[in-house]
């Protein structure tokens, strides 16, 4: 069973790791760390787009708190540099190894490579209370390569703790940047019963990079959308804690904000609420999220031949934001498009118990009992549905995230730059000699925590 494991205190309590988490989707959730020997204490943010481990290493306007790696007697540097660039954001430092204890997690002390962040661009923000980032995807999308282990794998490896991690945030309906925080918890090695009620779904990981899962349908307001399916996963569909919002492909998001604007109570809506940059504005007794409707994704169950529903009402994405004067209350619209993904992230996960069940290549969710407002639940599960009126493959079948197909098609791309470079050398006279480069190491924005935060 995965409520109980062995660890060097003899079982994992998982109850000790029941509101680890402090934050806001707004500026997301992190978790206490001691890392080094003596131990630094440090507030690491929980992102499951990205797969590095890094804090920063030096001071910045931005962070309250850092990593002197000259302090710590267990600290080794592997003397490698790694940069990870996001859309909006970026930071550069050198690559190491430290020991590291949770307060709030295992018991015991374990050795975790560690990237101590000497520039950064963008990437910590005015109000951000935590000093570093814990990167929990796979070790596909670690930077420089793929050899880096990644925090978690290190930890399975070490604590023998099953592969299986969970995440709950309770932030619902809160304001996305207030004063306080709001808790969460990071279950490291199984599941916590009481983080959740009903049953856990299940849907397959499609790809073992980010989170990939197979998004077959949405409906707004229990209204079909209608689209291909495949829409909905153009290029992937994601599970992302490091990003605020739920983000959808430019085809899927304008068919949602007609869908949302067709069903709302609100005739007229500026065009600026719905593209992020206005927001909208209402008498602090009223409520407005009975204007909107609800609004359901579809996912794959484990029996490909079922489906399940997973839906957020309008409570999370509908999103308090700040207090204008004595009667005023400020929200924002917690969706936003895409040109590479569907990116699952705060705005949804706020809803639910989520599952990273790397041993089983699934990810579940369930009703949070923390996704409450005004005491009602805003967020519900239900299933199963039949996908007989879906494809039964959503997601497109040309992967190139594969390392082989990555390696060939940038084999291939040289090949052709330099038929190319010779070509240009040989047509123009004086020869001109121009480099031109793609970045390979960008980490797509949609794993930035960077580029979606509300600035």
């Amino acid at each position: 069973g995965l409520a109980l494991a062995s660890d060097p205190g003899g079982t994992l309590n998982f109850l000790a790791m029941v509101e680890n988490l402090q934050g806001d989707s707004g500026r997301g959730y992190y978790l206490e760390m001691l890392i080094g020997t003596p131990a630094q204490a440090l507030n690491i943010l929980v992102d499951t787009g990205s797969s590095n481990f890094a804090v920063a290493g030096v001071p910045d306007p931005d962070v309250t708190s850092y990593f002197n790696p000259e302090l710590s007697s267990t600290y080794r540097s592997e003397g490698v540099e790694v940069t990870v660039k996001y859309s909006q954001g970026s930071w550069t430092g050198v690559l190491g190894t430290d020991v590291i204890t949770m307060p709030k997690g295992l018991y015991g002390s374990y050795t975790i490579n560690i990237a101590t962040i000497l520039e950064s661009e963008n990437f910590f923000l005015p109000g951000v209370k935590w000093h570093g980032i814990l990167g929990l995807a796979y070790d596909a999308l670690a930077k420089p390569s793929s050899s880096v282990e990644t925090f978690f794998d290190s930890l399975v490896r070490q604590a023998k703790i099953p592969n299986i991690f969970s995440l709950q945030m309770c932030g619902a309906g809160l304001p996305v940047s207030g004063s306080g925080t709001n808790g969460g918890s990071l279950v490291l090695g199984g599941i916590e019963p009481s983080l959740y009620t009903g049953d856990i779904w299940y849907t397959p990981i499609k790809e073992e990079w980010y989170y990939q899962v197979e998004i077959l349908k949405l409906e707004v307001g229990g209204q079909n959308l209608e689209l291909d399916c495949r829409e909905y996963n153009a290029d992937k569909a994601i599970v992302d804690s490091g990003t605020t919002l739920l983000r959808l492909p430019e085809k899927v998001f304008s068919a949602v904000v007609q869908a949302i604007a067709r069903t709302s109570l609100i005739q007229e809506f500026s065009s600026g609420f719905w593209t992020g940059s206005q927001l909208a504005c209402w008498d602090r007794a009223e409520k407005p999220w009975s204007l909107f409707p609800k609004l359901s994704i579809y996912l794959r169950d484990e029996n490909s031949s079922r489906s399940f529903r997973i839906s957020i009402l309008p409570q999370l994405y509908i999103q308090p934001i700040l207090v204008i004067g004595d009667n005023l209350q400020c929200y924002r619209f917690g969706i936003s498009s895409s040109t590479n993904a569907l990116v699952i992230g705060a705005t949804v996960m706020e809803g639910f118990y989520v599952i990273f069940d790397r041993a089983q290549r699934r990810v579940g969710f369930a009703v949070s009992p923390c996704a409450e407002a005004d005491g009602s639940p805003v967020s519900e599960i239900e299933g199963p549905f039949t996908t007989a009126d879906v494809a039964s493959n959503c997601v497109s079948s040309v992967s190139f995230h594969e390392p082989v197909l990555w390696i060939a098609s940038y084999a291939l791309m040289s090949l052709c730059g330099i038929i190319l470079l010779v070509l240009i050398v040989l047509l123009l006279i004086p020869p001109r000699c121009q480099h031109r480069y793609t970045d390979n190491d960008v980490v797509n924005d949609e794993s930035s925590l960077v580029r979606h935060r509300w600035k």
